[in-house]
């Protein structure tokens, strides 16, 4: 199940200058299913999906694992999958949203299911399910390995086929003014600036991992939408809960590193050290099926008692078909990398992975900016609390990005198709200004050498004053002298998001 290989949609500056009933920024799951029910019923909204590259870019496509939802209650229960929600955020969570998840999940799983996606199924056709580390019951369902890329593979086209939308792509938001009726975004289509206004404005911009030296998420993930709810007076919260996957493919040198799903483990790979010794035992009870934050702090421990960072997964222990087929796409990738995983060990280490903190939201996805909805890993909307259990990230998507689109569809009257205002003319050259001097590859090495050094797994209380420091001034100094390029308005979603992970990482120690 892929998309077919086509041209990028060519779309003038000139095309987007309208006024729009809701303005989409990320094209990912929570975005697109939050597109679906805003344009799939009898009263289409008109709608604008900005999306940084192509949605196949995006980091729902890399997602690995599956969806988490409690879809039959033979051995497991709705209280089962919430208490191992809140034993993975350390009770750290809001209980209220982890219910509504939890027992809201499963119908939009079914609905996913309606819409053509497919999940796994055992000989006997039941549906087929993992275990994941913090998860006490088999409730993963899940496409092999790829169970993200078949979500996006499924709704994508369904959701460029609605009408009303209208999927921007290539097209970088940069900056957003709150209007007396709505919102105008400013965005940069190639070497064109333009202006588009809407009624209401839904952030799914996806995670923050390019703030850090090594990280799982995609190139796209640069923190815009936090930065931008930020600049319009959102409340942000709990930016330091960053999670580290303690499983990426460790290629030294390289930023973005291949994530080996928890499924693995789930599946009953075993941790090994330098000496190819188990140590997890060491650690905690649950072994290599702790939580996830549990299981990255294990490793650095371990590897400042043997004074090594090589560490591998083993799964040579099950049988070589069984690997192959139930992780094509693991299998495939440690193969380009020169491991087969079926004989060999995997090399592994921590790495950034996901967001839990982000944009303050409601029930209903509402930030506290009215008419401003945020949804996906960009939103805090509690669920986590401070480490998220594994596969509650897909279901989180698909239930606030309904819950958005359900709640502006009770309370928006149709705005679209007004003309944009008479002020909001296509930009063609971008302003030169004094920020051009400061190189934003080089701003990006400062961030992410900051942020390794002061936050990365354990906050670093020595150094974390100064890093935050350094890095509000940085983002002050990239805010006055715009210079409108992708690359700084990237570099400036980055300066910002890690001045207030720094600062919320320093506020939670005193």
């Amino acid at each position: 199940s892929t998309i077919p290989k086509r041209k990028r949609c060519a779309m003038s500056a000139a095309a987007l200058q309208k006024n729009y009933d809701v303005i989409i920024l990320g094209s990912g799951l929570a975005g697109l299913y939050a597109a679906y029910h805003l344009c799939g019923g009898e009263a289409p909204k008109q709608v604008l999906i900005l999306s940084k590259q192509a949605p196949e870019d995006s980091g729902s496509a890399l997602a690995q694992g599956g969806v988490a939802a409690v879809l039959e209650q033979d051995d497991d229960s709705f209280a089962l999958h919430i208490e191992d929600t809140l034993v993975a955020g350390n009770y750290q969570n809001d209980v209220a949203a982890v219910e509504m998840l939890v027992r809201e999940g499963p119908g939009d799983v079914r609905r996913v299911m309606a819409l053509g996606v497919e999940f796994d199924r055992t000989p006997e056709g039941g549906l087929s399910k993992t275990l994941e580390g913090g998860h006490s019951r088999r409730r993963i369902v899940h496409h092999a390995d790829q169970t993200g890329k078949e979500l996006m593979d499924k709704l994508l086209p369904l959701v460029r086929a609605l009408p009303g939308v209208t999927l921007a792509e290539d097209a970088v938001a940069y900056a957003a003014q709150k209007l007396p009726d709505g919102f105008c975004v400013e965005v940069l289509l190639g070497a064109a600036r333009c202006q588009s206004t809407c009624a209401f404005l839904i952030l799914a911009t996806g995670g923050i991992g390019q703030v850090y030296r090594h990280t799982t998420n995609p190139a796209v993930s640069t923190g815009d939408g936090i930065r931008l709810a930020y600049e319009l007076g959102a409340r942000i919260k709990n930016l330091s809960f960053v999670q580290f996957h303690p499983t990426a493919f460790h290629s030294p040198g390289k930023m973005q590193q291949f994530l080996i799903s928890e499924a693995v483990r789930g599946e009953g790979a075993y941790l090994r050290n330098c000496g190819r010794e188990r140590f997890m035992h060491r650690y905690d009870a649950r072994l290599e099926l702790a939580p996830r934050d549990v299981v990255s702090q294990a490793i650095l421990q371990e590897a400042r008692a043997t004074g090594s960072n090589d560490f591998y997964l083993d799964i040579t222990h099950r049988d070589a078909d069984f690997v192959r087929r139930r992780f094509p796409g693991i299998y495939v990738a440690c193969l380009a990398r020169g491991v087969d995983m079926a004989v060999d060990l995997i090399p592994v280490f921590p790495c950034q992975h996901y967001l839990m903190g982000g944009v303050q939201v409601d029930l209903h996805s509402r930030t506290t900016v009215p008419g401003l909805y945020a949804c996906g890993e960009c939103a805090h909307t509690g669920l986590h609390g401070g480490n998220r259990l594994a596969s509650n990230s897909l279901p989180e998507a698909l239930v606030f990005g309904r819950k958005a689109a359900e709640d502006i569809l009770r309370e928006a009257p149709c705005a679209a198709c007004k003309p944009a205002a008479e002020d909001a003319a296509v930009l063609r050259e971008p302003a030169r200004t004094e920020a051009r001097r400061l190189s934003p590859p080089q701003a990006r090495q400062r961030i992410q050498q900051e942020m390794q050094d002061a936050c990365f797994v354990f906050p670093n209380k020595e150094k974390l004053p100064g890093a935050a420091k350094r890095m509000r001034a940085l983002y002050a100094r990239l805010r006055q002298a715009p210079c409108v390029t992708r690359d700084w308005a990237e570099t400036c979603s980055l300066a910002c998001v890690a001045a207030l992970i720094l600062e919320d990482a320093e506020e939670k120690l005193l």
